[in-house]
């Protein structure tokens, strides 16, 4: 399931660590973030459809899929650092990028460490962590957001779902979609397959112990606006994003130039789940970079 006709799986030691990423298509780069709890395999159904007018590059973010799991390193300037390393060595100096969950923590950061490298900026049912840390109390956590927590925790987490990353996964499969049943037993057990590995857990673990080090970086810069275009989507039925913020309103507090997409009948994974409009969204978005 994960080998999909016209994708070419790659890996190359830079920024430190042993990278995995997939390619596809010819033209100007756009690069994929995936979030938790996914790998470069959530982007399937965008990129055949982007690879007919760009080349998409999705790699496996620090501590996920077949990118290296190190001890640290998980800041979002390290893990933004991480994707310059990859343009560099791909020949890239400006890129699109696109960004779902944990991967817009990373764009995020990106745009602003790196703001001569981008030339747009697409956050997908995300939240920014500082907003996140400055509105935090029990409530949002029941909303949503209990598992930030959970996360934060040494060694029990790990613990507690080795051997059982199939329900420990599950769960938020079925729980963040509109229809529960969205992805099959199959696309599951990939995902099943990528965070069984020594290290997985540990990895998306660690990506969330960093927050502290991600809301300190946000906190310097927090005056300092985006200043690329940024188009921010997002699933209208997801509780701890779409049912919780004004997304809209949050994105235009962290950029000059703003355009807000909300998707009905969708949770968290919108890519996944509507693929039919994220596509419709990016290739408009995208319509006139060239490189």
């Amino acid at each position: 399931m994960s080998d999909l006709a016209g994708i070419t799986h790659h890996t190359a030691v830079l920024n430190g660590i042993k990278q995995h990423w997939v390619t596809a298509g010819q033209g100007p780069p756009v690069y994929l973030l995936h979030g938790f709890p996914e790998t470069w395999y959530g982007w399937r159904k965008q990129i055949p459809v982007l690879a007919e007018r760009f080349t998409v590059v999705a790699p496996d973010l620090r501590g996920y899929g077949d990118t290296d799991k190190p001890a640290s390193g998980y800041d979002k300037r390290t893990m933004a650092n991480d994707v310059v390393a990859l343009m560099d060595h791909l020949g890239h100096e400006r890129i699109a990028l696109v960004g779902h969950d944990r991967g817009a923590r990373v764009g995020t950061r990106f745009a602003k460490d790196h703001p001569e490298r981008i030339d747009r900026f697409v956050a997908m049912d995300n939240i920014p962590t500082r907003i996140i840390a400055e509105t935090y109390d029990v409530a949002l956590a029941r909303q949503g957001y209990w598992f930030f927590t959970f996360l934060g925790v040494p060694d029990l987490p790990e613990a507690l779902i080795a051997g059982r990353e199939e329900t420990w996964l599950t769960h938020f499969y079925r729980s963040w979609s509109y229809n529960p049943d969205m992805l099959t037993p199959e696309e599951i057990a990939v995902y099943v397959r990528s965070y069984q590995q020594p290290g997985a857990v540990r990895g998306s673990c660690m990506d969330y112990r960093a927050a502290p080090q991600d809301v300190a970086q946000d906190q310097e810069d927090a005056d300092r606006l985006i200043e690329c275009p940024v188009l921010t989507v997002w699933g209208e039925d997801f509780s701890a994003v779409g049912q919780a913020y004004d997304v809209l309103d949050v994105w235009k507090g962290m950029a000059r130039d703003v355009r807000g997409v909300p998707i009905p009948q969708c949770g968290h994974l919108c890519q996944e789940e509507r693929p039919d409009v994220v596509n419709r969204e990016l290739l408009d978005f995208l319509s006139d970079w060239n490189g």
